[in-house]
């Protein structure tokens, strides 16, 4: 039997579920194993992020599994793969069907609970550091939400790339963390700004900014001549204070980038840079993705729950089958 978590004014439900019907030619339908929660899926579920056009209305956005079915086009996956995979929506379901692609090999030596947790943060991580910014070796990164599923991905590749990393976050504990994951500087945001302390460690060159807010004047006054700011978020709300003097006088850019509303052709893209660059990292164990737990799919309410209260330290995982 088919099931999927359904929404239903806010509140969720594990029930039967039509499915999401044969795979086109250039699709694969994936048996899902494993899922993850990622903040969007909170923000559709309130109601304030819906999918783009066409996709589906099923929660999640990244799934590990088994490739059930192909389509005609398909050649280079066959049943019984196990892969990863990058969607629009629909991984809280038994069944999944998504573009090609937008699907690849589990990494060698990975699980596929490990690979549950790889598809959204790394892809988010690959697009706006090393294509939006365009990150050249020895440039600084001002990473906020430093402990998020996000962050502790970022805080890896960066450094694995040689882009020096100063990372805020919410407490003593997470911040420990990311200072092991290879963050060079960190900074709790309970304590005030972090402005003197980023301009101490020597200024930056990109901050990856999921905050926005008042965070976004405090970001410019870190960045060095050339420097740029990566909005992915607006945690701390839609308008903000920019300097444009500032903005001018050091020749800063403000970038808005989204992974979810972008093309089935750049998220291809996307993916393929990850394969030839990260997946060799990840199947010799230098980076690897930092689980916090992981929920069966019947406690999903309780999962999100601990993912809105800012309780995890890396990704939190919804098991869905065997």
């Amino acid at each position: 039997m088919i099931k999927a978590i359904k929404v239903t004014g806010g509140n969720l439900s594990w029930e039967p579920w039509e499915g999401p019907g044969e795979p086109p030619a250039d699709h694969v339908e994936i048996e899902v194993v494993w899922t993850a929660i990622n903040r969007a899926d909170l923000m559709q579920r309130a109601g304030v992020y819906p999918p783009p056009p066409g996709a589906s209305d099923i929660l999640g956005l990244e799934v590990s599994g088994r490739i059930a079915s192909v389509g005609s086009g398909v050649t280079h996956l066959k049943p019984g793969d196990e892969v990863c995979a990058l969607l629009t929506g629909g991984g809280y379901a038994t069944r999944v069907v998504v573009p090609a692609v937008q699907v690849l090999p589990v990494p060698k030596g990975v699980s596929l609970e490990t690979a549950a947790a790889i598809p959204e943060v790394f892809a988010t991580a690959w697009l706006n550091l090393y294509h939006e910014a365009a990150l050249k070796p020895g440039e600084r990164v001002l990473l906020h939400a430093g402990a998020s599923g996000l962050g502790t991905a970022v805080i890896q590749l960066a450094t694995a790339f040689g882009n020096p990393v100063f990372a805020t976050a919410g407490d003593k504990a997470k911040l420990e963390v990311c200072r092991n994951l290879g963050a060079s500087g960190v900074w709790n945001r309970n304590e005030g700004s972090f402005v003197d302390a980023v301009t101490a460690w020597g200024g930056v060159d990109m901050v990856l900014d999921p905050v926005g807010g008042n965070y976004i004047a405090e970001d410019q006054r870190v960045l060095n001549v050339d420097g740029r700011i990566v909005l992915i978020g607006l945690m701390g709300g839609r308008m903000a204070e920019v300097d444009l003097g500032i903005m001018l006088i050091k020749r800063q850019r403000l970038i808005g980038s989204t992974l979810r509303s972008r093309t089935v052709e750049d998220k291809g893209q996307v993916m393929q840079a990850l394969y030839r660059h990260v997946w060799p990292l990840l199947a010799a164990g230098q980076i690897e993705p930092l689980i916090d737990s992981t929920w069966p799919i019947e406690e999903v309410e309780e999962a999100m729950a601990y993912v809105a209260e800012n309780r995890n330290t890396g990704k939190v995982l919804l098991k869905i089958s065997d």
